[in-house]
């Protein structure tokens, strides 16, 4: 009996398939901590538990992106563990944060897929969710990747691409319970900017850069167990090099995005990403974002801002593709994105 785990590969999905995955895992302030030490990260509501009780909450939650981390990380083995790329994310909401001491566990259901003409390889489509200890679904979000298939000639199976929202309509985010901005103190936040100061359309080139380090993205990948081979294995590539993980490379932008976004506090929805080139130890990560929209909530003062984030390995600001409609060689990243921020 073979006793390890070689991971799917594209032949061994289906439509509607259920899939429970390992290990849950309790999260406290550790992971906090590791996190500010992995990322610039300064967003005042998940660095002060005083910050976050006048702004209504029981304490400072975890960061969003540390759920979405280890959420991720749970669905690796079963997911992605042979895959050949991340492609891309939709319909992502946070539905409730995560406390220290919350244990989350992950959950995937198949609702798409499309052999790729090559033969080789297949298209995956999953909808993922993170439950916590009570059973109640913190995160949520549809994303799919191309797998490789375990033998070529292997019947192709009935193609079905699912029909995703393009964008999260206001309405559908949600708020935490009992977050309150209307005393919101902008000198501790960082910024006095607030919804009613962005427009839409305007651009914010974040100015600073992060040198990816190798050390670092191994500590990241150890941190959310994150197995993909082609981020731990130097042999799995001609090249050699380990692939960056792209949830390394949102959260260095998001942090990034500190500096002239101080007070988008809280990802509320994921409307889309994309990986637009694959990111290496030494390149240098910088950010810009763009203002999409902007909506009020119905919790005092809280407001809703979609925004572009766009990272990149230099190459000029606010450029993102050829006239071709391809995105540029500089381009890492391009995530469409709800946070919440002070009216």
């Amino acid at each position: 009996m073979q006793k390890t785990n070689a991971g799917r590969f594209f032949e061994d999905y289906c439509i509607g398939q259920m899939i429970d995955h390992a290990v849950p895992r309790t999260v406290g302030t550790g992971e906090r901590a590791m996190y500010h030490a992995l990322y610039p990260a300064r967003h005042v509501l998940y660095s002060s538990d005083a910050f976050a009780q006048f702004s209504g909450l029981a304490a400072s939650p975890l960061d969003d992106m540390i759920a979405f981390h280890v959420v991720f990380g749970k669905t690796v083995p079963d997911i992605s563990l042979n895959a050949r790329a991340n492609l891309g994310y939709a319909e992502g909401r946070w539905l409730k944060p995560v406390w220290p001491g919350d244990t989350l566990r992950a959950q995937s259901e198949v609702i798409g897929l499309k052999q790729n003409s090559n033969g080789q390889t297949g298209v995956v489509w999953v909808r993922s969710r993170g439950l916590n200890q009570h059973d109640e679904t913190v995160l949520e979000y549809v994303r799919w990747v191309m797998v490789k298939k375990r033998d070529p000639e292997s019947p192709a199976p009935e193609t079905m691409v699912p029909d995703l929202a393009e964008v999260l309509e206001p309405a559908a985010l949600v708020v935490p319970a009992g977050l309150d901005f209307t005393r919101y103190d902008s000198t501790l936040a960082g910024e006095p900017h607030r919804l009613r100061d962005y427009t839409v359309g305007e651009t914010i080139d974040h100015v600073d850069g992060v040198t990816i380090e190798e050390a670092e993205h191994m500590m990241a990948t150890r941190l959310w167990q994150n197995t993909s081979k082609t981020h731990f294995d130097g042999t799995m590539r001609d090249d050699g090099s380990r692939l960056i993980y792209g949830g390394h490379v949102i959260s260095m932008a998001r942090t990034l995005s500190f500096n002239g976004l101080a007070n988008a506090q809280m990802i509320a929805g994921l409307n889309a990403g994309s990986h637009a080139n694959p990111c290496f130890a030494g390149d240098t990560v910088r950010a810009w974002s763009e203002v999409l929209d902007l909506a009020e909530t119905a919790a005092p003062g809280v407001g809703a801002i979609r925004l572009r984030l766009v990272a990149t390995k230099g190459g000029a600001p606010f450029t993102l593709r050829d006239d071709g409609g391809k995105y540029l060689p500089h381009v890492l990243l391009d995530l469409d994105y709800w946070a919440l921020m002070p009216l």
